[in-house]
């Protein structure tokens, strides 16, 4: 089964929230909001691309998606349901603006408009600076298509437009996606 125009994809570990943490082998349970999306699941297994797809996915990659493809909402009545791409079963359609990097077994990629940042701790300064990342500068960790073909390459520190970083967290390293246009410089 083919969608013309999204990818199918399930959750990885079959689970919508990664809300558990295992401390002295046991599962704790951190948060029990669904919608706190700081615990909703942010990984997918792709298990089919849409129909004529030529693009660098394949099946069995694994997507990085937007906190609310997995989500589980209440209605007007307080009933839960399955947010808008819920397909059946395990599997749900995302298009291609609803996740920003893929990892194809061997690396991460980024994919389309965005690039992630790695933040960088605070610079030594005479002003006193309340916070523990240096703000708008960071790391090039995965730049796109589009920014290594402007000279931004892996390892670069840029800056990048104040209200541009949206956090994730990816093999337990804190990064921000942020979309191509929003990086000013390289330093």
């Amino acid at each position: 089964m083919k969608s013309p125009y999204n990818f199918i994809v399930k959750p990885i570990d079959g689970k919508r929230y990664n809300n558990s943490k295992k401390i002295g082998g046991i599962d704790l349970i951190i948060s029990t909001s669904e919608e706190d999306h700081r615990f909703s699941n942010r990984y997918a297994e792709v298990i089919e691309t849409p129909l004529k797809y030529k693009g660098p996915i394949s099946i069995g990659d694994t997507l990085l998606v937007h906190h609310n493809v997995f989500k589980f909402y209440n209605d007007v009545k307080g009933r839960q349901r399955s947010g808008r791409s819920y397909f059946k079963d395990d599997l749900f359609f995302i298009d291609h603006e609803q996740f920003f990097l893929y990892h194809n077994g061997k690396e991460w990629k980024s994919y389309d408009r965005y690039c992630f940042v790695k933040p960088v701790p605070v610079s030594e300064s005479y002003i006193f600076k309340p916070f523990s990342d240096e703000p708008l500068v960071g790391l090039m960790k995965f730049p796109n298509e589009y920014l290594i073909s402007k000279g931004v390459n892996k390892g670069d520190l840029v800056t990048f437009a104040p209200e541009s970083e949206y956090e994730f967290t990816v093999d337990d390293e804190k990064l921000y996606r942020i979309y191509d246009h929003q990086i000013s410089m390289v330093i």
